[in-house]
């Protein structure tokens, strides 16, 4: 597993996700863990190595 700090689209507080780097491209939506609310994580990887990732919250 790898972990990723990255910024909240909606409180703006850093969090931290654990990613699989097993499957090269993912797309899945998980709450945030200050703030509750749904942010879509989009992380690439290349050769288990993070090479692109979005975190974008859900439009309502």
């Amino acid at each position: 597993m790898y972990e990723h700090f990255f910024q909240c689209p909606y409180c703006w507080e850093d969090i931290s996700m654990l990613l699989d780097p097993s499957v090269p491209v993912q797309s899945y939506v998980e709450d945030c863990e200050v703030c509750c609310n749904p942010i879509t994580v989009t992380p690439h990887f290349s050769d288990s190595v993070l090479v692109q990732f979005a975190a974008e919250g859900l439009e309502q």
